[in-house]
Parts: structure tokens; C-alpha cells; sequence
């Protein structure tokens, strides 16, 4: 079957006779970026923007099919692509690469690297967190809060389930036919974190501002640092002590208490949905996914404010004082990983690190 596909999307690239199409690009490592501010060099950064420049990801491989062309330096292996904001964007980047003819993307590791929210209760801004699980936060049952039983905390509870949090016995953390959680490779996200964990991240003034709000969460006030959590995948930008008190409870829930609310953002239950089919159809290995999120703001107010006032700060742009340093986190950290499997590709391509 994917012999079939490849030789079908094969004519959506070249004319030419099938003797004529050149070799795929054996691929070492593709970085996922999910957005960029502007243009892709020469102005503020935003995710992709550092790894095109610094990984001199130079040559351009138009896609048409999808969000952003993808952009590469040939001599190291590396690829670097912007899959677009939100589930559905995501989905259809890393489907379309996956099915890409011009890349061998079999020995490929994935290093997913983007920004995200963190939980004021485990770390700070500007802290770069490898992830464990990816717990999708948007397949659910939903009862507007004015019509729920004053029993229940929230109306808003796992889907085929009566009550929230009703039938956890029935999870399966290793095996999520829906997409509800993931568990990435763990001895190698560990490999990834020990690598990296001494890594010097960038601070200022207006983040030791921002993290002196938060009285009451002592890891709020640290200095940025390398973790570990697990991650929640939601399209909607949700703010706020409850929300937060939400999250905390439904990571736990899909995860059976083995992972810890730690980022939010939007897009990896969708990357890793199309990964594990790529996988399915042996044309990605899923085992070689690593995702890293960097903390540009905090997912709930402090003390002093609302969760809407907080929420408009944010939006004005006072509440992401962490956003370039969590963009260059991002680099600083990954990179890493990224260095150390293109210069040892001759290990790593057969034995994932991390394994016994």
C-alpha cells in the first residue's frame, strides 16, 4: 500500500518519466515548528525562524499542498517545517510531508519545538520542558456550567462517559484508539532531557516582573530551567485558575496519574494522530518522536488579577514577556538533539538513543 501511494503523490512533483525522478532525501531529523510572526528571516522570530537560519536549512522544497514549503540543508539531513496554527493545520502538514515521494523520512527522529503556556504550580517562563504524554483536551462531553449537577466540579468530561471522570478503569494510556492521550517514547524523551538539562536559558527584567505575581507558586518565581511534563493538546486557548484546576484533573484522568500537567498548547494530539499512521503504513517510525515546549506565558492569572484581566494582558502583549526567550529556548535546547544526531548518525540511525 504505501509502495501504491508513493508512486500515486509522485506525479503531484514531477513530470518525468519514474526512471527519471530523483533519489529521496534521506532524512536525519525534521523540526516541527507550528508558526512563524512575518517573513522566515530578517525579522521578529517565531518558531521556525532560528532553525531555518542557524541549521542553514537553505534549500526550498515547495508545498503546495500544504501550509509552508519546507525548507532543508541536504549536507546534515535536517528539515525544517511550519505545519500552520491549530489541530487541523497540523494534521494536514504532517500528512502531506509523510507522504512526500522526495523524502525518506523512515530513519527519520521528529523534534517537534514550539512555544506554549505553563502551569504557574511546576515551572516558570522562559523553561523548556521535554514532554511525556500529549493528552488531547478537545474530544468531550460538554454541559454548559448554568445546567450542570451541583455534584459535579465541571461540565465538561471525557467523551462516552456519563459524569466527569466516570470510567477511568477503562483507560488505556498505551493504547488510544480515539486520540485521547499518547505516551511518546520515554527513554528517549529521558535521553533527550539528560542531554540537555544543563543548557543555559535567557532571562530578563520583564520576566522576573512577570513571575514576582505569582506569590503563592514558588515554581513560578525559579529561573528558567530544563524539565520534564506532560502536555496538553486543545484548540481552544483556554485561561485561568479553573481551567488550570480542568487540566491538571484531565491529564491526570487519561494519563492514570503516570503524567503531570505541565504545557498547553494547540497542535500535538493532531501531529502525533498522523504520525502514528505514517507509522502504521511503515513510512515514519513513531518511536523516534520528541516534543519540547518552551514557556512564553503562564495558562492562569496571579493573585492580583482576573483570569479575563490576565488574559487581556496577554493579549495586549504585557503577559508574553517570556516570548523571545522561549522562542530562543526553543533552539538552544532542541539543538542539542539535533546536533548530536547528525553528528552521530551512524550510531542513531539503527539504535534509538535511550533504549537499553
Amino acid at each position: 500500500m504505501a509502495t501504491l501511494v508513493g508512486v500515486v503523490l509522485s506525479t503531484l512533483f514531477t513530470d518525468a518519466h519514474a526512471s527519471d525522478i530523483p533519489q529521496p532525501m534521506e532524512v536525519k531529523v525534521v523540526v516541527v515548528s507550528m508558526f512563524e510572526i512575518g517573513d522566515d528571516e530578517g525579522d521578529a522570530p517565531g518558531e521556525f525562524q532560528l532553525w531555518k537560519a542557524r541549521q542553514k536549512l537553505t534549500m526550498k522544497y515547495p508545498q503546495p499542498h500544504g501550509f509552508h514549503d519546507i525548507y532543508a540543508n541536504p549536507e546534515t539531513g535536517v528539515i525544517g517545517i511550519v505545519t500552520g496554527m491549530g489541530i487541523a493545520r497540523a494534521s494536514a502538514a504532517i500528512m502531506a510531508l509523510g507522504l512526500d515521494p522526495r523524502f525518506d523520512l523512515s530513519k527519520a527522529y521528529w523534534l517537534v519545538a514550539g512555544i506554549a503556556g505553563v502551569d504557574p504550580a511546576d515551572n516558570t517562563i522562559g523553561s523548556a520542558i521535554w514532554t511525556d504524554y500529549v493528552v488531547d483536551g478537545d474530544l468531550a462531553h460538554q454541559i454548559d456550567a448554568r445546567e450542570i449537577p451541583s455534584t459535579w466540579s465541571t461540565g465538561y468530561f471525557p467523551l462516552f462517559t456519563h459524569a466527569p471522570y466516570d470510567n477511568a478503569e477503562l483507560v488505556d494510556v498505551n493504547n488510544s484508539p480515539n486520540g485521547e492521550v499518547y505516551a511518546l517514547n520515554l527513554p528517549l524523551a529521558k535521553w533527550a532531557y539528560s542531554l540537555t538539562k544543563d543548557t543555559k536559558l535567557l532571562n530578563n527584567d520583564a520576566m522576573d516582573a512577570l513571575r514576582a505575581k505569582y506569590t503563592h507558586s514558588p515554581n513560578a518565581r525559579m529561573l528558567p530551567n530544563v524539565s520534564m511534563g506532560a502536555h496538553l493538546s486543545a484548540s481552544t486557548f483556554w485561561h485561568g485558575e479553573k481551567l488550570n484546576t480542568w487540566a491538571n484533573e484531565w491529564v491526570a484522568y487519561w494519563t492514570k496519574d503516570k503524567g503531570n500537567f505541565v504545557t498547553s498548547g494547540m497542535e500535538d494530539s493532531a501531529t502525533l494522530q498522523s504520525l502514528t499512521y505514517l507509522d502504521n503504513a511503515g513510512l515514519v517510525d513513531k518511536n523516534r518522536v520528541m516534543i519540547l515546549r518552551t514557556a512564553s506565558n503562564f495558562t492562569m492569572q496571579p493573585p492580583s488579577l482576573s483570569a479575563s484581566d490576565n488574559l487581556k494582558l496577554e493579549s495586549s502583549g504585557e503577559g508574553y514577556a517570556a516570548m523571545n526567550a522561549a522562542i530562543e529556548a526553543a533552539y538552544n535546547v532542541g539543538s542539542r538533539v539535533v546536533n548530536y544526531i547528525t553528528g552521530n548518525w551512524e550510531s542513531v540511525k539503527e539504535n534509538i538513543p535511550g533504549a537499553n
